[in-house]
């Protein structure tokens, strides 16, 4: 689908990256077969496919033998892109479900008018809320990661954590908002099985789970930059929530036990995630979202689903800032 691709192949001097084109400079088709195209579970639309080279045109990219080295800087901007998307579909499928809330009436009011509903539509606008800011403060960093150190390092371990954590969340919270719905989110004539099937996908691509966390690690062991930028990124909030701040502790502990760090490393990257997004929230300036986030996420006060924040949580509030009533 593309017009050109990176790929990874054997050179004389190792395992290297080529850029290949799909059109060559005369304008005529390169030589790249399709063999099959992928019968995936969805993302239809984006069409992937095996292929076989046979006398194909393709450039060097960077140095003969570290491939690997570089096309991770592209990986790097893939994995940022799987963060946004994530967080992407989880404020489409969030809007479907308050735009559904607002307008089916059952036992004599909205659905959105009922304790119960309010309390799911606020914790999934909540979970939305976080999974972006998180995403644009990755973006930021990446974006000053050129001119400035502490960011491009802020940058090569947030980017992992963030992808990791993300993108796991994307999936349950879309089969959340398909309740809203009922049975109406669960046919094709709604947007939201497309959103359901397109969910897992970020969490594979440029590396599943286990891959972010590893990489995570990898980052703190080799880079000592990363573990610096991250935790003043973390403590750049220190005084605002005992929470946070009990949190904050316990991740420096954490990064810091050899022994057990790999054991514990899906943990400590989504703790670090939850974190992070508290953070962001806190500089958002919005005290009752940052303050409901934090003691729902780090603070206890929230079960294993949706729909479990305390009742002093603002519910009409945290719906508002993410579609606000017309």
């Amino acid at each position: 689908m593309s017009d050109a691709f990176l790929v990874l192949a054997q050179a004389e001097g190792g395992l290297s990256c080529f850029l290949l084109p799909r059109f060559l400079p005369d304008g005529t088709l390169n030589a790249i077969r399709i063999q099959r195209l992928k019968d995936k579970l969805g993302d239809w639309s984006n069409a992937s496919s095996e292929v076989e080279f046979t006398g194909t045109i393709a450039w060097l990219l960077g140095e003969e033998g570290r491939g690997v080295a570089t096309i991770l800087e592209m990986v790097a901007l893939t994995r940022q892109d799987c963060l946004i998307g994530s967080a992407g579909i989880m404020r489409q499928a969030l809007v479907q479900a308050i735009h559904h809330a607002r307008q089916r009436m059952a036992f004599g009011k909205r659905l959105v008018e009922h304790a119960l509903m309010a309390n799911v539509l606020a914790d999934l606008s909540l979970e939305s809320e976080a999974a972006m800011v998180l995403a644009m403060r990755v973006a930021r960093a990446i974006d000053a990661g050129e001119r400035d150190p502490a960011e491009a390092a802020l940058a090569r371990i947030a980017t992992a954590i963030g992808k990791y954590y993300v993108c796991k969340r994307c999936p349950p919270m879309v089969n959340e908002a398909q309740e809203c719905l009922g049975g109406l989110g669960y046919v094709e004539e709604n947007i939201l099985p497309r959103l359901y099937r397109q969910a897992p996908l970020n969490s594979i691509w440029e590396g599943s789970g286990n891959i972010q966390c590893l990489d995570v690690l990898r980052a703190l062991r080799r880079e000592p930059e990363t573990r610096d930028a991250l935790l003043r990124e973390l403590e750049s909030v220190a005084g605002e929530s005992r929470a946070l701040d009990s949190a904050v502790r316990w991740i420096a502990t954490t990064i810091d036990d050899g022994d057990t760090i790999e054991t514990r490393s899906r943990l400590l990257t989504e703790r670090i995630a939850q974190a992070l997004q508290a953070v962001q929230l806190i500089r958002s300036g919005r005290d009752r979202v940052a303050g409901a986030f934090i003691d729902s996420r780090l603070g206890g006060g929230h079960g294993q689903c949706f729909g479990t924040l305390p009742p002093a949580t603002p519910f009409e509030e945290l719906v508002a800032q993410t579609f606000p009533a017309s």
